[in-house]
């Protein structure tokens, strides 16, 4: 498989795009994610052919781009009053001097002030306790739904992956995405049940589906939610 960056310009805009080829591919494709715009193609495809694609497919393209800008949560400074979400809850950072590096209190997290100024000790703070509180909330609500769905308890990872909530594995293991914990209950509900199905059926069937609603009758509803407002809440 070989990997090359281009640029061309859709409309009015310069777009940068990456183009990997591949022997197994057949057909070329075009993907948009928080990464930009990736195009797979057969090894033996031309750049006439790239190009004619991304001629053909320019307004959905710049239509998903500027979805993805969109969805990109706001430049965090690591500052004094900066805003962080936890299960749902918008917290204001701020530097208090207490017992510990970090605690949370009431509608902020409170971080020592040492780290004050810098940025990169802060961020390593927050997001280590936001992993924390992450895999602590996960392991309630696994304990809480398994039994129900009567599957054993599975061995429970955290994942770092950007644009995935979980994965998981045939031999009983989950992966949940530490952002997660950003987000309301009810969504983070919807995903663990989601993924503990999959120990029950391993694909997307009607038998998988009829699993999760009887835990979550309204799936569908929070699966809606958390794919249209679901970026809302990711500010880390």
């Amino acid at each position: 498989m070989s990997q090359q960056l281009r640029s061309t310009t859709l409309g009015d805009t310069l777009i940068d795009y990456t183009v990997k080829r591949s022997r197994r591919r057949r057909r070329i494709s075009l993907t948009v994610d928080e990464q930009g715009l990736r195009v797979g193609a057969p090894l033996l495809a031309s750049d006439h052919a790239i190009a004619a694609m991304l001629r053909q497919h320019a307004s959905w393209v710049l239509g998903k781009l500027a979805e993805w800008q969109a969805r990109r949560p706001p430049p965090r400074h690591w500052c004094d009053g900066d805003t962080l979400m936890l299960q749902g809850r918008v917290l204001r950072l701020a530097f208090e001097t207490g017992p510990q590096y970090i605690q949370l209190h009431h509608d902020r997290i409170a971080v020592s002030p040492g780290l004050a100024g810098n940025a990169d000790g802060i961020r390593a703070t927050v997001t280590g306790w936001l992993r924390r509180q992450a895999m602590a909330c996960f392991y309630e609500r696994v304990a809480h739904f398994h039994p129900l769905l009567g599957v054993a308890a599975p061995l429970i990872r955290l994942s770092n992956a950007r644009t995935r909530w979980g994965s998981c594995h045939i031999y009983g293991r989950i992966r949940l995405n530490w952002r997660l914990i950003q987000l309301p209950q009810h969504l983070i509900d919807y995903v663990v049940v989601h993924e503990l199905a999959h120990l029950v059926e391993m694909n997307h069937s009607p038998r998988f589906w009829e699993a999760v609603a009887r835990l979550i009758p309204d799936y569908g509803a929070r699966r809606s939610e958390i794919r249209t407002e679901g970026h809302r809440y990711l500010l880390v």
